[in-house]
């Protein structure tokens, strides 16, 4: 009876086909993460605090192609070099597969030191002023991601006996799994509504650089654990104590406690002060 509980997963990873043009689920969570969804979100928290809703077009191009650009290459560097160092030519073909979060983490790091070295003196905001309210559509992007991750029936965990497992059948499995992509879309959920709510209840209570440091304990802290019940993703990491995704994460967890502690050594307020002069109605 229990058998029953189950999940039998067949899902096409595919919308729908024409020709040779496929339109992916993968490929509409990942956009949808950051258009509509995080550019409404980004919008009202400009519209929050007084800052030109013309910022946003900028913003959202930089983390696209810095989230994209960042990705692809951390699975190149991060997790397959030995085949990439020899077809340099696929590093590019994004369509193929192979996308690393860590990658996109520091993509996006760099694509916002650009954005606030562009636009941040002119409108009275700095990097980790802009980080602390980029990560929260940022959690909401990544729960969207992870759910592409399930329709494509990839990183998913080890055996379970667990009823919620699956039983990813387009891949040849026959025994249920810890489908790991929820885990963590559930978990990147929970963390963004968390710091939604202390954005709008408590901003004027912590200090700058707060919500950006819980972000990289929790979300990397989740992403560590969920590792320990999620399969290699190569095959070098199955000798290694902790995997390649934990070994990443330990960076980010640790800069994260750094930063909440100069957060609040040097107790800058959270708030943004916009330079933008408001206009008469």
């Amino acid at each position: 009876m229990i058998d029953l509980l189950y999940i039998n997963w067949n899902v096409s990873p595919d919308i729908f086909s024409i020709g040779g043009f496929s339109l992916k689920w993968y490929s509409l969570f990942f956009v949808a993460g950051f258009f509509p969804l995080g550019y409404w979100i980004m919008g009202r928290f400009f519209k929050h605090e007084g800052l030109p809703d013309k910022l946003l077009d900028p913003m959202l191009y930089a983390l696209l192609i810095g989230a994209l650009i960042g990705a692809r290459l951390g699975h190149v560097f991060f997790y397959d070099w030995a085949y990439f160092k020899v077809h340099p030519e696929e590093i590019l073909m994004t369509w193929k597969g192979g996308l690393a979060s860590h990658g996109g983490a520091i993509g996006v790091l760099l694509a916002m030191w650009w954005y606030v070295w562009k636009y941040g003196r002119k409108y009275g905001f700095n990097y980790i002023q802009i980080l602390d309210r980029l990560i929260i559509p940022i959690c909401f992007a990544g729960m969207m991601i992870r759910f592409g991750n399930l329709f494509n029936s990839e990183i998913y965990g080890y055996e379970t006996t667990l009823p919620w497992g699956f039983i990813f059948e387009r891949n040849g499995e026959t025994m249920p799994k810890h489908p790991t992509q929820l885990y963590e879309a559930f978990s990147y959920l929970l963390i963004g509504l968390l710091l939604l709510w202390i954005y709008y209840k408590k901003l004027d209570k912590v200090y700058t650089g707060t919500i950006f440091g819980l972000f990289l304990v929790l979300l990397f802290g989740v992403r560590f654990l969920v590792e320990f019940v999620k399969q290699p993703q190569e095959a070098f990491e199955e000798s290694m104590i902790i995997n390649m995704g934990q070994v990443l994460s330990l960076p980010f967890i640790i800069a994260g406690i750094i930063i909440i502690f100069l957060s609040y050594k040097k107790k800058s307020p959270a708030r943004i002060k916009s330079n933008v002069k408001p206009t008469k109605r």
